[in-house]
């Protein structure tokens, strides 16, 4: 972000290492004085940053979490630290470290923003004050885990949540920061503790997560209730939605692989076994999911049969192109980092499946109908209410994305290097642009 921006010098003549380093670090600094809040940040600001915009309007003392928020921009400056040393960088970077752990929530993870204000502070079951004391809490929600009770959402204060990578995103800042000071920062090593012990202990026996969570499990989701099974066609699937949301692993919006990710960075950064053993779990949850043939991919939720299942009124049962693609990186990711060459095994059929499934253009459908695999799409319904599928994108409604472009040909390169035992340098994409540290390659451009 910060970095990649620096890089690229307004004139033909290439920057020397120290012109960039200044740039780099100048960068960092009139964005952490002008535009940071408690700490955090929103998405965009006004030249002046007299206005500030998320998803909505928020006020003066709430940040986001939601990327491109504040864990992103936060990690934007670790990255700038690490390439250049600069300490200013890494001050800016642990600042917005302390406001992700004082917005963290009794059940672990973060909601899509965090607040500052005592109003706003005062309704929600954070784990720390707004100067980063700890609150002792006598009652916390605890219970019985799995989607049977978080999807009833009866804690809204103490909402925790997977979607978009929220939680996710603000786990790797913490969990980066805290490697880079060495664990001598007791907030933050306290709260990049807590995020990953609720991943671990929000993951159900199959390896995969729901989408959130607002009561703390006081024992992971049950097997009896959520049995290890693989991916399977529902025998049918209502063309309407059902109004519920019956999807309790959720791979929607890169959610899944994001999760991985995390627990891989986890691993990488502190060498505990645990991190990496999850992360597993999370590549066996895709083994299995992946579906039979005809369409041997991946759907973008499954209920606890591992049937594909709805989600919104515009996420139906349905194998999904961006999910697969989003899955496949997982697994090479994986495959990569432990050289476990099982975890490469489901890619050349969903390859295969998906290249005959392109759309006229080379691109790939976000939905294609169960065994026929037709591509789905959903118009708006009489009066611009509602949702209502069709085969047909000609009147596709516009609050989605109902086409992505095809990243086949790099999973396939990336998969035979890492067969042949090659290294591999992988690109960020999707959710996954803010997940990783810079590369050496990055590292030397800067420093030289």
């Amino acid at each position: 972000m910060l970095i990649s921006a620096c890089m690229t010098p307004p004139h033909s003549q290439a920057a020397t290492p120290a012109e960039v380093t200044t740039a780099v670090t100048q960068a960092v600094s009139f964005f952490h004085s002008k535009a940071a809040a408690n700490g955090g940040y929103v998405y965009r600001y006004s030249a002046d940053f007299t206005l500030r915009e998320a998803e909505g309007i928020p006020g003066p003392d709430t940040i986001w979490i939601q990327p491109p928020g504040t864990p992103a921009v936060g990690m934007a400056m670790l990255d700038a630290y690490e390439a250049t040393k600069d300490e200013k960088c890494l001050s800016a970077a642990v600042e917005a470290a302390h406001a992700v752990a004082r917005t963290q929530l009794a059940s672990g993870g973060w909601d899509y923003s965090g607040h500052f204000d005592a109003k706003n502070r005062a309704s929600q079951l954070y784990c720390r004050d707004a100067d980063g004391r700890r609150l002792e809490r006598k009652q916390v929600p605890r219970g019985e885990g799995g989607w049977q009770v978080w999807k009833r959402h009866q804690n809204k204060n103490n909402y925790s949540t997977f979607d978009d990578d929220v939680s996710q995103a603000a786990t790797r800042l913490l969990v980066r920061v805290d490697h880079a000071l060495g664990g001598k920062d007791a907030e933050i090593k306290e709260a990049a503790d807590f995020a990953l012990s609720a991943i671990m202990a929000t993951q159900y026996p199959a390896g995969g997560w729901s989408a959130n969570w607002d009561t703390w499990p006081s024992a992971p989701p049950p097997v009896a209730m959520y049995p290890i099974k693989a991916g399977s066609y529902p025998t049918d699937w209502s063309r309407k939605w059902p109004k519920d949301f019956t999807g309790c692993y959720v791979l929607n919006d890169n959610t899944h692989a994001t999760l991985m990710s995390t627990l891989l960075l986890a691993w990488q950064l502190r060498g505990d076994a645990k991190y990496l053993d999850a992360a597993k779990r999370g590549g066996d949850f895709l083994i299995s999911a992946q579906m039979p043939d005809p369409q041997p991919a991946w759907g973008q939720q499954y209920d606890a049969e591992m049937h594909p299942s709805w989600s919104r009124a515009f996420e139906p049962s349905a194998i999904c192109g961006r999910e697969s693609q989003s899955a496949m990186w997982a697994l090479l990711r994986l495959a990569a980092a432990t050289g476990d060459k099982k975890y490469l095994a489901p890619l050349p059929r969903a390859v295969a499946y998906l290249r005959k499934s392109l759309l006229p253009d080379g691109q790939i459908a976000r939905y294609y109908e169960l065994q026929t695999n037709q591509p789905l799409y959903f118009e708006r319904g009489e009066g611009g209410k509602g949702f209502v599928l069709t085969y047909s994108d000609k009147k596709a409604s516009s609050n989605y994305g109902w086409k992505w472009d095809s990243e086949l040909d790099a999973i396939e390169s990336i998969g035979r290097k890492i067969g042949r035992g090659e290294p591999v340098i992988f690109p960020r994409v999707e959710k996954e642009r803010w997940s990783s540290p810079p590369t050496e390659g990055d590292i030397r451009l800067v420093t030289g």
